[in-house]
């Protein structure tokens, strides 16, 4: 099937096995009725024997290639489709999360939301999938969460996956930095959650749903943020004038997937994009950022729910564009992934979700306050002393618990042959693309902060690098070589799943 897949691009007008010039061209025109026997009439017949078998094989190619987008876009899939999305109800006192300190936001522009999307086929049973407005959450918030889901529904655990966002325009759900989490927005979230998995169970399409299908691009909005400076520092926050080199990878791809109804009303979109969500159109307001905005709007345009997946992004940022021209970008390559969007089977559906063991990084004090306070106090400016501080703090929390196990979740998702990997971390765009490289699923997508929440997850090269990302704290405090073992246990997954597929 791939083989077939591979071919359909193929244009048809330029390719010779269809045009045969020498029937069209002069010398083979006839002025009237040829008689049996003349050189006319016998070369025209050696034409027709060659050119009927070359149509023969023409032939038999469109019906294989047919053969394969039959296969691709089944009239009935047994695939059915449910999809909802609850708010997020804020106000103006709550703590935004996002920045160093504890920080507020004046009023609000677009919906905070929950946004659920359930697909079912037997004898496979359902998966969800929830995106949520807010910048992290934690499995101490999520786990029960998936269980009043699995008790009210019967999706199982293992085929629920939870991604934030990661807007940093919304209330807190996470103790980190200078402040901690809204207790009375993070119950918010959690109902909301239950609720949007409940609906979109609830109104499950009763007629088949098609799945289409495109990799779209959008290589703009954003761009690896840790670039190396003059001094041999990695860039943070401050002037841009001191660039090198960036010191890693930026990963375009935008992929679009689509679910029609026996209408052909789409019933509802996922998309999935690596950057930062930082950006509003408006300054200084609570928003689901540029991404959720861009969801939001197409809504209105496709009339079905549109759900965003963060993917691994958290080495990426944009430095140059304003909100609402990220808005417009991402919202136009959607659309004209939509546009371009095929077919495909769902054969089935699949999830694995298996816990994750991993340590708390030890140590030296002296060297990461030297770090932190090299960079903040050349760059920050008068806030550096505050973000130092802040530092200090943390890692006296952190001081106590060095070289303690955690556990977290990991999950492997298939809708067909497109794969989703669940990590629970800000997942440098590094680790996911050695993800998708690695994958036996040629559609390999990341969600980071997915079913939990464990800071940032750079991979080795970026650790001897130092920077922002992986200055101790509780934004990252995992064991250099984590992110490195979250990549292989994954790759074991999926090879799961491609295995259990073949038998």
């Amino acid at each position: 099937m791939e083989s077939l897949l591979r071919l359909a691009p193929v244009h048809w007008d330029h390719e010779p096995v269809w045009i045969v010039p020498s029937i069209r061209s002069s010398a083979f025109r006839r002025s009237g009725p040829a008689k049996a026997g003349t050189p006319s009439s016998w070369l025209m017949e050696k034409v027709r024997a060659p050119t009927r078998w070359l149509l023969a094989i023409g032939v038999s190619a469109i019906i294989q290639l047919a053969g394969g987008h039959c296969a691709e876009s089944p009239q009935a899939t047994g695939l059915h489709v449910g999809a909802a999305a609850v708010s997020l109800d804020a106000d103006d006192a709550m703590i935004i999360a996002g920045g160093i300190t504890a920080g507020k936001a004046r009023g609000q522009e677009g919906k905070l939301r929950a946004t659920a999307v359930v697909l079912e086929k037997q004898p496979f049973g359902r998966i969800a999938l929830v995106a949520c407005d807010v910048l992290m959450i934690t499995r101490q918030h999520l786990d029960p969460v998936v269980a009043e889901i699995e008790k009210t529904t019967d999706i199982p655990a293992a085929n629920i996956l939870i991604n934030c966002t990661h807007t940093h325009h919304a209330p807190s759900t996470m103790i980190v930095h200078g402040y901690g989490l809204d207790d009375t927005f993070t119950r918010r979230v959690q109902r909301a959650i239950v609720k949007a998995v409940q609906a979109a169970n609830a109104n499950l399409s009763k007629d088949d749903c098609r799945f289409f299908f495109h990799v779209g691009e959008e290589s703009t909005v954003g761009q690896n943020s840790r670039v190396l400076l003059e001094d041999g520092q990695i860039y943070w926050v401050g002037p841009r004038d001191k660039f090198v080199r960036p010191t890693g990878p930026f990963d375009p791809e935008l992929p679009v997937l689509l679910f029609r109804d026996s209408a052909e009303k789409c019933r509802a979109l996922i998309f999935n994009h690596s950057n930062h969500t930082i950006g509003t159109r408006k300054p200084g307001v609570r928003s689901p950022s540029f991404y959720g905005l861009a969801a939001q709007e197409l809504e209105d345009e496709l009339s079905g729910t549109v759900c965003f997946l963060e993917g691994a992004s958290s080495s990426t940022h944009n430095l140059a564009l304003s909100g609402d021209e990220m808005t417009m970008r991402i919202k136009r390559d959607i659309q004209d992934a939509v546009a371009k969007a095929q077919p495909r089977s769902v054969s089935r559906l699949a999830a694995i979700k298996r816990p994750f063991k991993f340590k708390v990084r030890t140590f030296d004090e002296t060297k990461e306050d030297e770090a932190v306070r090299r960079y903040c106090r050349k760059y920050v400016g008068t806030y550096g002393e505050t973000v130092i501080q802040v530092f200090r703090d943390m890692r006296k929390t952190l001081a106590p618990q060095q070289g303690q196990e955690r556990e977290t979740w990991l999950q492997a998702l298939l809708i067909g042959d497109v794969a989703i990997v669940g990590v629970p971390a800000e997942f440098f765009t590094k680790l996911g693309l050695d993800i998708k490289n690695r994958s036996p699923f040629r559609y390999t997508y990341v969600a980071e902060l997915s079913n939990d929440w464990i800071g940032y997850l750079p991979d080795l090269d970026a650790h001897k690098l130092g920077g922002y990302q992986v200055w101790t704290g509780l934004h990252s405090y995992a064991e250099p070589g984590t992110g490195e073992r979250i990549v292989d246990e994954s790759i074991k997954m999926l090879n799961e799943l491609a295995n259990t597929n073949s038998r």
